[in-house]
């Protein structure tokens, strides 16, 4: 048979396909293993590409942090389009070429020579990752059936886990035996090892019926999208979300948003019917992924420099205290759906956000001499409350829609998922900032006048102006510290508070439990999942029958 999806057999999935699912599942893992890798190993590499070559590449502050920002402009803005095009041109295609792409980036990221050269190829590779995520979890929903999903949308949620709490580990590793530049060279052998094993086992799938193309309406998602989340970022470097310039950008992005609302709700071929969020729980599991990863990543933000520049750990032992964060959601988000088939999705997953609401109100007891079992306690508890949310939202989300439209799902999943985030760092990050800044700045004197407004933007830049002053600036350290953990425990709070928002949404709208289907669902059941024709291929059911 060819290597292609069909839907004519009884199970829904062809036989040959359905017998190496966990295979294929393996190798979309180890493809979102790199993206996601890659995005929290270059936070520990940081320090070293601010430092002079041929060291580093001498980049300044802004300069980094448009390192990270380039990719996750690129990034969010392109993930819904990526996932549409996933549906209409063949999602291993999409995979394949999205991979290509993030692999040359790391390259040309590697050999950089400049900062502007760095955040050029970050945002290459933020092209290719786009391209990457949603098409792994969209050909997943179509090489499982109903109810399998869940439990392989916990493994694919365990592999994004696991792979936040190993780039550290890995970075660190790397940056104590190789130069900066290998914790992008690391890429390419796994670039390659994953594009042998998508063209040996993956199949090919796509909507058979995807409509006339609607190039207004993609256009409007990727202008609308990139203006809001660069106005987040740029909120997020000012610490002032009522800048002029941040303003703008994030009313226009939201103005173009609406607009593409608006129309796609009266096209008659719309990139995405609108109407998917009419159902209660898609919009709360989507209202969920956000507000989760609100939290997750302004936590991750203040707590590597809890544990490096207040308490003096290395980045390869930051990486590793962050293993329990990892290692429960790898063990237990695929056996989130067994609890799920007990209790129903609103009860575990408002279970899991509070969860995660207390982990990041006990941030509020770490102290300068804590004892640091305490902190791995915390991360714990955390990654509990998230394997027991994330896996059930996900599937409520894609379920919601048909699996000829698993790329549209997957899309709004990460994209609602990516903007959460970033609203999570730039939003806690100012409050951190603010904070410190407030705790710091009378203690400031010391300092000549034109070093303090720069030494009071973060804990490592005044640590930085203690190092320039020598002996005189060492007074300087303690109340640096102080002032950073009151800022982190406010900032905690407000993460904590997000958590509990998105606890009282699941709680309010996802469904109790709900009794097993009987079959393959159809694009007309309730819960709209592929039918005959949903998962069919560009080979065709002809070809699957006569293979059958």
């Amino acid at each position: 048979m060819a290597n292609s999806i069909g839907a004519t057999t009884p199970r829904g999935v062809p036989e040959d396909i359905h017998r190496r699912r966990w295979l294929i599942l393996a190798v979309l893992m180890f493809s979102l293993l790199i993206v996601v890798l890659d995005h929290s190993i270059l936070n520990v590499a940081m320090k070293t590409i601010s430092t002079p070559p041929p060291h580093g590449l001498g980049a300044t502050q802004s300069q980094l942090e448009w390192a990270i920002n380039a990719y996750t402009l690129v990034f969010a803005g392109i993930l819904f389009t990526a996932g549409l095009l996933g549906d209409r041109l063949g999602r291993k295609k999409i995979l394949l070429y999205g991979m290509a792409i993030f692999g040359t980036g790391s390259v040309l990221a590697a050999v950089s020579d400049s900062p502007g050269q760095l955040i050029a190829f970050r945002a290459v590779m933020g092209l290719g990752g786009a391209f990457v995520m949603p098409a792994t979890l969209a050909i997943l929903m179509n090489v499982f059936e109903p109810e399998e999903q869940p439990r392989a949308i916990g493994f694919w949620v365990g592999g994004v886990g696991i792979a936040i709490a190993i780039g550290p580990i890995t970075g660190g590793l790397l940056l104590e035996h190789f130069w900066w530049g290998s914790v992008f060279l690391v890429n390419v052998p796994v670039v390659a090892l994953g594009l042998i094993g998508m063209l040996l086992f993956v199949p090919e799938s796509r909507d058979p019926e995807p409509g006339a193309l609607d190039p207004l309406g993609v256009l409007l998602s990727i202008v609308g999208l990139v203006l809001l989340v660069y106005g987040i970022i740029r909120g997020g470097q000012l610490a002032d979300f009522g800048d002029l310039r941040v303003l703008g950008a994030i009313g226009a992005g939201a103005t173009v948003l609406a607009g593409f609302v608006l129309y796609e709700k009266r096209s008659d071929h719309p990139a995405f019917d609108m109407a998917y969020f009419r159902k209660p729980a898609f919009s709360a599991a989507v209202a969920a992924v956000s507000l989760v990863f609100f939290a997750l990543m302004g936590v991750t933000f203040f707590s590597v420099f809890y544990t490096q520049s207040v308490r003096g750990y290395s980045p390869l032992q930051t990486g590793v205290l962050i293993l329990p964060l990892a290692a429960t959601q790898l063990v237990f988000a695929p056996r989130a759906r067994l609890i799920v088939e007990r209790y129903g999705p609103r009860v575990v997953c408002t279970g899991g956000l509070l969860l995660v609401a207390l982990a990041l109100a006990g941030f509020t007891l770490l102290g300068q001499h804590t004892p640091i079992w305490v902190l791995e306690v915390l991360f714990f508890v955390q990654g509990i409350g998230m394997a027991h949310t994330m896996p059930p939202v996900t599937t409520s989300i894609m379920q919601a829609l048909p699996r000829e439209k698993a790329g549209s799902g997957s899309a709004i999943n990460n994209t609602f998922r990516q903007v959460g985030g970033a609203l999570g760092v730039a939003v806690l990050g100012s409050v951190l900032s603010t904070g410190y800044r407030a705790g710091i700045e009378d203690r400031l004197r010391v300092l000549p006048p034109g070093m303090r407004h720069a030494a009071g933007e973060s804990i490592e830049a005044t640590l930085a102006a203690v190092e320039r002053m020598g002996p005189q600036g060492r007074s300087l350290v303690q109340p640096a510290h102080d002032a950073f953990l009151h800022a982190m425990h406010t900032t905690a709070l407000g993460a904590s508070g997000a958590a509990l928002l998105g606890a009282a949404v699941v709680a309010r709208y996802l469904p109790g439990r709900t009794p097993p289907p009987d079959g393959p669902r159809t694009g007309d059941g309730p819960q709209g999942a592929a039918s005959d024709t949903g998962a069919a291929s560009d080979t065709g059911a002809g070809a699957a029958r006569a293979d059958r």
